[in-house]
């Protein structure tokens, strides 16, 4: 049986295939996504970036400065840091000590005998836990971490872009920062027990993405009489990075390009007393300690002026350097380029638990430690004085009765 069949309104065009014959061949190599190689008909073409200068708004100054002044400059710099460590002696002591409440170790005592009770009381691991497990319900809910609120007048339009940010930052924060949540749970644990924890959000060249990651309150420097980091002049903060991680930033551009030096090894207190805590022991640690300070410095060479003039104000600037050598991997300005202001980026959240007197929080190693030290005394008091109650007491030797039964008959027959 015959079909009728329409003819489309629009034909396929013809001889595309003889037109393509004719054409010359295009090669297209993609070396990253900064540059490209394009080859036709034997002739090619290369695009690259242009490379960046010190006029650059984000260029890494270090690799433009004088090596004497930014030796000089590091001199200072890490001289300034050891101030603001030896300033704080007394809070890691109490840092320190309050680890060692938390029992995460049994302890094997010897005095006054082997064996004696080496309990510790869980006041303080208990309240940690209970605030990392209510906390964490509360910032992570099923529906997601992040809620949006809408100020001013409620629209259709608005409402719809409200559930679309919110739906698409749940999403950059659960799947795509997949260190969000664990960081934040590890975040949660510090904060109750030291007073303070930070966290630090910035973009990672090596990722190629944004990350937020948690930084322990002993890795955060400030200076004497600091109350915040919105007015602190100067926050350092301690990395520590593999070679293989410093390299790959080299590469990235992000680190200056040059041969690292053998990792200095370095005595922490606190590191060993958590070492201790956790079992862990530093043998073979190759890791590199940097120093990324973001601090207030008048340049030299890049001056703060007005009109021509040079100001004498300190600017905000990153620098990093390897603890130890001195050695600066990077200067980076630390203001947005349109701000006529220049006030500093800040890239650190600070958690307290309780505000105290300075910048650091209170925490509860600080506000029940003494409670925890004597509950620890008397429990293993209480312990060893019921054990010492059930020893079976008396003086036992062997042959002592017999030898005095023998000497008394001796005495009564001389006598007789």
């Amino acid at each position: 049986m015959a079909t009728n069949i329409d003819k489309a309104l629009y034909q396929a065009p013809t001889g595309i295939d003889a037109l393509a014959a004719g054409e010359p061949e295009l090669e297209i190599e993609i070396i990253d996504p900064e540059e490209v190689n394009i080859g036709i008909d034997g002739m090619e073409i290369s695009l690259r970036p242009e490379p960046k200068t010190d006029e650059d708004f984000d260029a890494n100054l270090a690799e433009y400065m004088d090596e004497g002044t930014m030796s000089s400059m590091a001199d200072d710099l890490e001289s300034d840091i050891d101030n603001d460590k030896n300033s704080r002696k007394e809070w890691e002591k109490s840092y320190t000590e309050g680890l060692k409440l938390l029992g995460l170790q049994m302890e094997e005592r010897t005095e006054p005998w082997a064996g004696a009770c080496g309990v510790f009381h869980p006041m303080i691991t208990e309240a940690v836990v209970r605030f990392q497990a209510e906390t964490i319900t509360e910032t992570f809910p099923a529906a997601g971490p992040v809620r949006s609120k809408i100020i001013g007048k409620d629209t259709p339009e608005v409402i719809e872009a409200a559930a679309r940010v919110q739906e698409d930052m749940n999403f950059e924060l659960t799947e795509e920062m997949k260190e969000f949540r664990p960081e934040h749970e590890r975040m949660l644990w510090s904060l109750p027990a030291t007073g303070s924890a930070f966290k630090k959000v910035y973009f990672d060249p090596s990722l190629g993405r944004q990350v937020s990651m948690f930084v322990p309150a002993e890795d955060i420097l400030l200076p004497y009489g600091t109350t915040d980091l919105d007015t602190c002049y100067r926050v350092t903060h301690v990395m520590r990075k593999t070679k293989n991680d410093i390299l790959k930033l080299q590469q990235a551009g992000f680190y200056r390009d040059f041969e690292l030096p053998d990792p200095p090894r370095e005595e922490d207190n606190i590191k060993k007393a958590k070492d201790k805590e956790t079992g862990f022991s530093d043998l073979n640690d190759e890791r590199y300690t940097l120093l990324e300070c973001h601090v207030d410095l008048n340049l030299e060479g890049y001056e703060d002026e007005i009109d021509g003039e040079e100001t004498g104000i300190m600017l905000p600037y990153v620098v990093t350097l390897i603890k130890g050598t001195n050695d600066v991997l990077s200067i980076r300005r630390n203001w947005n380029e349109d701000d006529d202001l220049k006030l500093k980026r800040q890239h650190f959240v600070h958690y307290q638990y309780i505000p105290g007197f300075g910048a650091y929080g209170f925490g509860l190693f600080h506000l029940i430690g003494g409670f925890a030290k004597s509950a620890t005394s008397l429990m293993r008091q209480l312990v060893d004085a019921g054990t010492l109650s059930n020893l079976p007491g008396g003086l036992k030797r062997g042959g002592y009765v017999l030898k005095a039964t023998i000497r008394r008959l001796v005495r009564g027959s001389s006598v007789m």
